[in-house]
């Protein structure tokens, strides 16, 4: 008997794509369109289990940016595109002045495919330090950020979550942002494609090679 291959996906778009009218009960999905379309942007709505168990993702929101524009060197664009996915960002949180970000880059720094999340850790701008030690040096609309790419458990023999658990645990963030590499099934997604979720992280998922969760819910194994 032949087999079929189903490539594996990270968008909640793509999934919901893939579904029949019948089976898209309990899921919302909302377009928007910007720049002439050419930057779009899908919220996909998983509502209810019955969402979760058609789409294999848990409840929440899944907001997906895509535009040509992410892989031109347009800076003009790219502050258009910062400033849309600043936007969306805060429809997802509910941030305070004082609110302290950590900001988590996943992957494998040896590995290019893998190796997005520790790349955007070197350009992120970590104040925590300076905001503890010299507060008055810092404006009031700079928030206090903490960065850190942990690796994998190949190079530390340490699970990721349980890493990002002991500093969580040690400097109290009110929010952790998990930069991840994404699998899709469509190459014209490839670098032109951004995702931001309200669920969590569950790293190597796209792939099957599923660790240890990183969301609300108690620290443990995905079963």
């Amino acid at each position: 008997m032949e087999k079929r291959f189903s490539a594996g996906t990270d968008l909640a778009l793509e999934i919901a794509e893939g579904l029949s009218a019948d089976r898209q009960e309990g899921i919302e999905v909302i377009n928007e369109e910007y720049n002439d379309d050419k930057i779009t942007v899908t919220t996909v709505k998983i509502k209810d289990k019955k969402g979760e168990a058609e789409t294999g993702k848990p409840m929440g929101t899944y907001i997906t940016l895509e535009s040509p524009y992410i892989k031109e060197n347009e800076i003009e664009k790219h502050e258009e595109i910062i400033k849309i996915l600043s936007e969306k960002l805060g429809e997802l949180t509910d941030l305070k002045e004082t609110s302290v970000i950590l900001v988590v880059g996943l992957g494998n720094w040896n590995v290019t495919p893998d190796a997005l999340g520790p790349k955007v850790i070197t350009k992120i701008l970590v104040t925590r330090h300076i905001s503890s030690e010299i507060p008055e040096d810092i404006d009031e609309n700079v928030r206090s950020v903490a960065a850190v790419a942990p690796g994998v458990m190949g190079i530390t023999g340490i699970e990721t979550g349980e890493i990002i658990m002991g500093i969580t645990e040690k400097i109290e963030p009110d929010l952790i942002i998990a930069i991840d590499a994404l699998a899709a099934r469509r190459a014209s997604r490839i670098n032109s494609t951004i995702q931001i979720a309200d669920t969590g992280v569950c790293p190597g998922s796209g792939v099957g090679n599923r660790r240890m969760e990183l969301s609300k819910k108690p620290w443990a194994y995905p079963l």
